[in-house]
């Protein structure tokens, strides 16, 4: 027996010298950390499991038996009634996230344009576009300057003589007779920062976003200020309005009257002028061109003969011909065509020289280039110049 317990009191030993010594604070410290790293395991699996929030904009805020309510609009458009929480404050503009079944109110965000979102939707640039480049419009040049150039570059004189110049123009013709020249030429000749963009485009593009903007873009630009806004075909988003009531004609609306309330809240003589254009000014509604707002109208028609002469000059400054070119017979030939035409059938000559490994142009190939040109724009009514 003595000898037995001998045995199993030394194989004991024996085995407690291959056990190492555990350090308990340790292990402690490791089970804390695990515990912890489980934990955030699991909120972030929480997470995922919740159901995503659906941003809209608020219309109206109101109170209705001593509770607050609201009116919100969808992206998709659709307007709900809904109930505001006692601890959120809202104001008609704001944007918030609701529930998408219920659509319960959950908090109030901060989802305004800011200038750097605003760059992604605008052509901005400082135009290399100068008033010698421009051909056949003088008396539009000179009323442009009158109501753009001037007031930019000597404010002065319009607070000597206590009058305030128009806060806009709109510069309306045909497609192709030199309305986006002339915005950007005074925008060269002032220094502005040119911002540029499409109605058409704002409307297709941005439907539940146009209003804000409209609002973004106006204020970047102050921020660049001084800055010229050129809005081209306006008619696509302040054409007259009619109650079709679709979500579609409301935002177009809705995206119209942040328009004007944006140039109503410009002062005359801030450094910052409205450009807009249009084919169509039959279409625009009177709130955009009444005065105080886009009042200057002015009309770029097609050129005349003097004008297509000279228009034929400054596009043909830098080519080489190779017999005596008529540039007087051109400008006959070219009666009804506008500046961009004239521009195109100068390239169109260049391209009649190049297939004919030429260097230089000759008369044969302007007579070849106008009729091609003709034929384009008489066998495609859609057929636009630059």
């Amino acid at each position: 027996m003595a000898k037995t317990r001998k045995k199993a009191e030394t194989k004991a030993k024996n085995v407690e010298d291959f056990i190492p010594d555990i350090d308990i604070d340790l292990v402690l410290n490791e089970n804390a950390i695990l515990k912890e790293a489980i934990s955030n395991l699991n909120k972030e699996l929480e997470k995922l499991r919740e159901p995503p929030l659906i941003i809209t904009d608020v219309d109206k805020v109101f109170i209705e038996d001593g509770i607050k309510k609201a009116v919100i609009r969808l992206p998709n458009g659709n307007n709900f009634y809904v109930n505001i929480p006692n601890n959120i404050s809202l104001n008609p503009g704001d944007s918030v996230l609701c529930e998408q079944r219920n659509l319960n109110i959950v908090k109030k965000i901060e989802a305004d344009l800011t200038s750097n979102d605003v760059e992604k939707f605008v052509i901005m640039e400082k135009p290399t576009i100068t008033w010698n480049d421009i051909g056949g419009l003088e008396e539009q040049a000179r009323d442009v300057q009158e109501v753009v150039e001037l007031p930019l570059l000597h404010p002065e004189i319009f607070k000597k003589v206590g009058i305030e110049p128009p806060k806009g123009i709109l510069l309306y013709g045909p497609p192709g007779t030199g309305k986006t020249l002339l915005a950007k030429a005074v925008a060269n000749a002032t220094e502005c920062t040119f911002i540029e963009i499409v109605g058409s485009e704002l409307v297709q593009k941005f439907i539940g976003e146009g209003a804000k903007l409209v609002k973004a873009m106006f204020k970047l630009a102050k921020e660049k200020a001084p800055a010229i806004i050129f809005i081209d075909e306006i008619d696509a988003l302040a054409s007259k309005r009619i109650e079709l009531g679709t979500s579609g004609e409301r935002e177009v609306q809705r995206t119209f009257m942040q328009l004007l309330a944006e140039i109503d809240g410009f002062k005359k003589l801030d450094d910052v002028k409205i450009i807009g254009a249009t084919n169509r000014i039959d279409i625009l509604d009177n709130a955009v061109i009444r005065p105080g707002r886009l009042d200057r109208l002015i009309e770029v028609s097609l050129p005349n003969k003097q004008g297509r002469l000279q228009i034929f000059k400054i596009h043909t400054h830098n080519m080489k011909f190779d017999k005596k070119v008529d540039l007087d017979e051109l400008a006959k030939r070219t009666d009804n065509m506008s500046g961009a035409e004239i521009k195109a059938i100068c390239t169109e000559a260049g391209y009649f020289a190049i297939r004919n490994k030429r260097s230089k142009v000759n008369q044969k190939d302007f007579i070849s280039a106008i009729d091609k040109v003709k034929k384009e724009v008489e066998e495609s009514p859609v057929y636009m110049f630059g």
